[in-house]
């Protein structure tokens, strides 16, 4: 059997195969009223057909746990019961595909308050503007010259986050999720105050490794309490922010070294399995992709740690894909835009390999 469709077994949960739906925002939630951030027949619809196309686990976009934490107005929330119970007839259909449902939570911190990426290019909306809000982050640096100044969080607004991750999460688990990860990537909330190039704060929550960290690992913990022992934690990170790759940049950001370091710390912590991409937080970074370009961090990860990875970035052929989890780079690839363009992809693959494909009894004519 193809080794992309040999299933995998983390805590309590089996997934059939190794081919995972990566978390891809599709800013189609209603911005205000009883139905924001509430998942609505597209979303049901975009997770579900990739559910039929035999996908191992399907990462819904990311979902915050608080209104000010959306990237847009139009993004998913879940901090309310309205919510919860919408995400449940979404998960009941994936579950009933065979596929693990997963939910990504999330805050933007400074990448907050923005357009749909269709309007605008995605452009920042300031406070009052279009359903916009004042964005918070770790400190007052805006994430580029056209966006809001940020207000720098502090110690009593932290602790309220931690405790809003943790709500989400217990919600997550009540609307029928297996997985639950926790997105600290892209240079969103969590990922902004691991980063020296983001967080300047001289307090308990930045200057060095530890407490940069602090944030994440109160967050990890959190969750962790609340979230079923039986079940797995996954943490998105963004493995460098493409600065010290760049050694005439001089400029200071989360290199690799830190990734490999704060996994360990994860891992301690319960969690699961590290998603691991790459930048989104120096708007200006320069960054070389090419097919498969991000694997390598993940593999490092997994040589240097005993975490589980997944790999992300240009995957976009099955027997890339095979290859990146035969050969021990990682444990399973997330797919992105591939999976837009073709929803059956993991069918497919599966045909192409030699392996089962996984269809519906409806579709047995097939």
């Amino acid at each position: 059997m193809s080794a992309l469709f040999e299933p995998l077994t983390l805590r309590s949960v089996t997934v059939p195969n190794r081919v995972w739906m990566a978390p891809m925002c599709q800013y189609s939630a209603a911005p205000e009223g009883p139905e924001q951030g509430v998942p609505t027949d597209w979303h049901l619809t975009h997770l579900g057909s990739r559910a039929v196309g035999g996908l191992g686990l399907a990462l819904t976009e990311a979902t915050a746990v608080t209104p000010e934490g959306r990237i847009s107005p139009y993004d998913l929330g879940l901090w309310n019961d309205r919510q919860q119970e919408a995400f449940a007839r979404v998960t009941r259909f994936l579950s009933e595909q065979g596929t693990v449902p997963g939910i990504q939570l999330a805050h933007a911190g400074r990448k907050a308050s923005t357009e749909r990426t269709w309007v605008e290019r995605g452009g920042p909306l300031a406070p009052g503007r279009d359903h916009g809000w004042q964005p918070v982050a770790p400190s007052p640096v805006p994430f580029d010259q056209r966006h809001t100044t940020p207000t720098e969080l502090s110690h009593d607004d932290i602790a309220a986050l931690v405790r809003q991750f943790a709500d989400s999460a217990r919600r997550a688990h009540a609307a029928g999720f297996k997985v639950v990860e926790i997105h600290g990537a892209h240079g969103y909330l969590i990922n902004e105050f691991l980063s020296p190039f983001s967080n300047r704060r001289t307090d308990a929550y930045g200057g060095s490794f530890e407490g940069r960290t602090r944030f994440a690992l109160e967050v990890v913990d959190a969750v962790r309490a609340v979230w079923p022992e039986e079940l797995p934690l996954f943490f998105r990170i963004s493995a460098t922010d493409w600065l010290t790759e760049n050694p005439e940049d001089g400029r200071e950001g989360w290199t690799g070294d830190d990734t490999v370091r704060f996994a360990k710390e994860l891992l301690a912590r319960g969690v699961d399995l590290l998603d691991t991409s790459t930048g989104g937080n120096a708007p200006d970074a320069r960054i070389e992709a090419a097919p498969g370009y991000q694997v390598p961090f993940a593999e490092r990860v997994k040589k240097e740690t005993d975490m589980r990875v997944g790999a992300v970035g240009l995957i976009t052929e099955p027997r890339q894909a095979d290859e990146i989890v035969a050969s021990g780079q990682a444990d399973a690839v997330l797919l992105g835009r591939e999976l837009l363009r073709r929803p059956y992809w993991a069918n497919e693959a599966a045909a192409e390999l030699g392996a089962e494909p996984r269809r519906p009894i409806q579709y047995h004519r097939s």
